[in-house]
């Protein structure tokens, strides 16, 4: 079956075409103060669409000597007038531009997310929709960045400020670049920072075209600059640039703990959103259809490609193998397929060395002895697809259920009580998320405080708004992105005392 030849028969809507225009419109380059430059080495790389595997454009290679313009012209800009005098209702208005922009151009950003990514169309769209809406949320944040004044005896006046940190460097993964992109640079703009961005080399598109209608705006040369380039020589120059004052990274935990010894030279502030094994409880009281439709949303959304994916299913035992039919049941009827074909749930993976390691993980599965009930295969001979997989009775000891895949590999894992539940589901290094699913409230909120994970919801998954803060606990990373208490990683505070 060939894929690719299945997607090409698909009718190209306005979006799709500006983006294939804009595409081919000539190399990506980087952009430093206000424009778009190549490389200083001269470098570049190209970046394919996984669901074809065809090239799709050459972009500049950004190295250690183009992170010391970049940062230069981001410390240049944090000290201009036209970006440090800029009063609070005008951050707020300049943010709402670069809202606006992203709808305005919404249908060619999600059709360059889905060449560049694989994510379905519907997917890219919904997303490209929640950006704007995240933008706009940050909008609202410029006035309201407040001090406090303190207690003090009559011949002192004591009060706190809270100001921009400075330089941010901005780095990014590759399962939803555009979404990192824009919630970062929101953040880091509302609070009166600059941003120096650098978007994973196999996504570098969305980000790259975001930056274009940033730069339309009319924002300040030099407040958002873009690198894109190998986390190797980029992102490391980048986390260990002196004069950065704040990283952002999400990632895998590996690199995260990279990212934090680099910040040791300055000890720069650092946010980092790392890999996570998260959790999803059902008790037997539980509302079956909802949970199961929801445990298959997750596991198979972008292919598994998402950091908070519930990927180990927590079932009482008494309904282990009702579920686990039920789910098996259900995620067959996913389509595999082209992105661009409205029926399709799931796209490719990124990369064929990504396609290799879930296989590995199936492998493993098998070779422990979990039972396999759906999936397991590539699918096709062009592009990096593989089917929903689904294991059952897997112990979560397993290296299936210790390990984050990042595809769309479920396992399923019986227990016999609340506290087994709780056990085996803290039983990981990681704690980004979690959900419980049961009609007993006493227990949803006992479950719920009990899991270590910095998202749990009940009787949902997945669900977020731009109020709701994420980060997670243990090795799944350290600080929060969005809700107030993203502001406290891109700001500091600062306390004078005046005697009177």
């Amino acid at each position: 079956m060939n894929l690719a030849n299945a997607g090409q028969r698909q009718s190209i809507s306005l979006g799709h075409h500006k983006a294939l225009e804009w595409i081919k419109s000539g190399p990506k380059r980087l952009l430093i103060d206000g424009k778009w430059v190549n490389s200083q080495s001269g470098k570049t790389f190209t970046t394919y669409n996984p669901a074809t595997e065809e090239a799709l454009t050459t972009v500049s290679e950004a190295d250690a000597p183009d992170v010391d313009a970049a940062v230069a012209a981001a410390r240049r800009a944090f000290l201009a007038p036209s970006w440090a005098a800029m009063t609070p209702d005008q951050r707020t208005v300049a943010l709402l531009k670069i809202a606006e922009a992203i709808e305005e151009n919404g249908e060619e950003l999600a059709a360059l997310e889905t060449l560049d990514n694989g994510m379905p169309l519907w997917y890219s769209t919904n997303t490209v929709k929640k950006c704007a809406e995240v933008v706009r949320y940050y909008a609202g944040w410029p006035t309201k960045i407040l001090g406090t004044t303190n207690p003090s005896d009559p011949s002192s006046f004591i009060y706190m400020v809270r100001e921009p940190v400075g330089v941010c460097g901005l780095i990014n993964a590759w399962n939803t670049p555009l979404m990192m992109a824009c919630m970062k640079v929101a953040n880091a703009l509302a609070c009166g920072n600059t941003a120096v961005v650098k978007p994973a080399e196999l996504t570098p598109l969305s980000t790259l075209r975001f930056a274009e209608l940033v730069l339309e705006t009319g924002l300040p040369p030099g407040v958002v600059n873009v690198l894109p380039g190998p986390g190797a020589a980029a992102g490391a120059a980048l986390a260990a640039h002196p004069d950065v004052d704040k990283v952002a990274f999400t990632g895998s935990t590996a690199v995260g703990k990279q990212i934090l010894a680099a910040s040791t030279g300055n000890l720069k502030k650092i946010t980092l959103e790392l890999g996570g094994k998260s959790p999803s409880i059902i008790f037997q009281d539980a509302d079956l259809d909802n949970a199961v439709a929801a445990a298959v949303r997750s596991f198979c959304g972008n292919s598994g490609q998402i950091c908070s994916a519930a990927t180990r299913l927590f079932v009482h035992e008494s309904i282990h193998d009702e579920v686990a039919r039920r789910i098996s049941d259900l995620a067959s009827t996913y389509k595999v397929g082209s992105p661009f074909a409205a029926d399709t749930k799931l796209g490719p993976l990124i990369s064929r060395e990504q396609l290799n390691r879930v296989m590995s993980y199936v492998d493993a599965g098998t070779t422990e002895g979990a039972e396999l009930l759906l999936g397991g295969s590539r699918v096709g001979d062009i592009g990096h697809f593989i089917q929903p997989t689904v294991f059952a009775s897997v112990a979560n000891s397993m290296k299936i259920a210790q390990e984050e895949i990042f595809g769309p590999v479920l396992s399923i894992i019986p227990f016999n009580d609340d506290q087994d539940a709780v056990t085996k589901a803290n039983d990981t290094p990681y704690g980004l998320a979690a959900a419980v699913w049961t009609r007993d409230l006493t227990r949803a909120h006992a479950v719920s405080r009990a899991v270590k994970a910095g998202r749990v919801w009940v009787n949902t998954y997945g669900e977020a708004h731009p109020v709701m803060a994420s980060g997670g606990y243990k090795q799944s990373g350290l600080g929060r992105e969005f809700g107030a208490e993203s502001l406290e990683a891109y700001t500091q505070t600062k306390a004078v005392l005046v005697r009177l």
